[in-house]
C-alpha cells in the first residue's frame, strides 16, 4: 500500500507542467479607429503570431507608424513597441483577463501604462501617464 501511494504521489508530482503563459488572442484582426481626429484614419492590425502594426494616415501619407509584438521574456509577457523610439520599448504585463490586459513601463515618458480591452465588440485602448490619458476605440474591419 505504501509503495502504491508513493508511486501515485511521484506520478502526480512529476506530471504537473508549469502553466503556459496565455497571450491575448482577442486582438487578432484588422481594427479601424472610430474616434480619430478629423482627416485622419488610424488602424491596428494584429496577426495570429502576436505581431502587429499601428499606423495613422492623413490623406495618402502615413503620419504615424509603430511595430507591435507581444513577447515572452523570462516567463513574463511584454508588449514591445518599435519604430517610435530609437530602441524598442517594453511594457510589462501587470494585469490580464481573457478580454483585457494592462502593461506598464514606469521609465517611459509617455505612455507609462497601456490598457487594451474588448467592450461591446470594440477594441479599446487607453495610453496614459500621470498627466495625460488618450482613449482609442476601434471596430473590427475584418
Amino acid at each position: 500500500m505504501k509503495k502504491t501511494l508513493l508511486a501515485l504521489c511521484c506520478l502526480i508530482l512529476f506530471s504537473c507542467d508549469k502553466d503556459e503563459i496565455k497571450k491575448p488572442d482577442f486582438m487578432f484582426g484588422i481594427w479601424n479607429r472610430l474616434n480619430d481626429r478629423p482627416g485622419e484614419r488610424t488602424y491596428e492590425v494584429w496577426r495570429k503570431d502576436f505581431t502587429g502594426i499601428g499606423f495613422t494616415m492623413k490623406k495618402s501619407d502615413t503620419v504615424f507608424k509603430e511595430i507591435l509584438s507581444i513577447i515572452t521574456l523570462k516567463d513574463t509577457l511584454y508588449l514591445q513597441v518599435e519604430a517610435v523610439n530609437e530602441a524598442p520599448t517594453l511594457f510589462k504585463f501587470t494585469n490580464q483577463t481573457i478580454t483585457s490586459f494592462t502593461c506598464e513601463n514606469p521609465q517611459n515618458d509617455f505612455p507609462k501604462k497601456i490598457k487594451y480591452y474588448l467592450e461591446s465588440g470594440n477594441l479599446k485602448a487607453v495610453v496614459s501617464n500621470d498627466e495625460l490619458s488618450i482613449d482609442f476605440i476601434f471596430n473590427r474591419s475584418l
